[in-house]
């Protein structure tokens, strides 16, 4: 299952990019599951984040690797593809694009994931757009709205 979410924001793609940080990453983190930040190494190709999410009743381990990074003259991207994921997650590629627009940016989330039941990712889609999408504001916050 594949979700698309883009936010125009003020800033240049690469001031942008760049700030794809340990400290962005914190201010993306949902309300729930409140995510405990174990290890951010960065957005290199190589680097490892690992977080634990805090349901309340039960912690999860959900580890990402960074397995590429492009940066050219209209737009910049990584890609984390989970290692270890919590359940029901068998899957996760979550590509982070920032693109040229104007004098400002998109930013997009593109996120595959599957749980191994094409019933499931539908029913769990909803979930995925609303946690996904509390990063609008953030991200209008932090780069200027347009």
């Amino acid at each position: 299952m594949q979700l698309h979410l883009k936010t125009a924001v003020a800033q240049d793609y690469l001031q942008v990019f760049n700030a794809f940080d340990e400290r962005l990453f914190r201010k993306l983190s949902p309300p729930y599951p409140k995510l405990k930040l174990n290890r951010f190494d960065g957005s290199e190709p190589g680097d490892v984040v690992e977080v634990e999410l805090q349901t309340g009743f039960k912690n999860f381990q959900w580890t990402s690797l960074i397995t590429d990074r492009s940066v050219t003259a209209t737009e910049a991207y990584f890609i984390d593809q989970g290692q270890e994921l919590p359940p029901p997650l068998r899957q996760w590629h979550h590509k982070h694009l920032v693109t040229k627009s104007g004098n400002g940016s998109i930013i997009h989330d593109i996120i595959t994931y599957s749980t191994g039941s094409g019933i499931l990712d539908l029913l769990m889609y909803p979930l995925m757009r609303l946690q996904f999408g509390m990063r609008k504001p953030v991200y209008q916050r932090e780069f200027g709205k347009v």
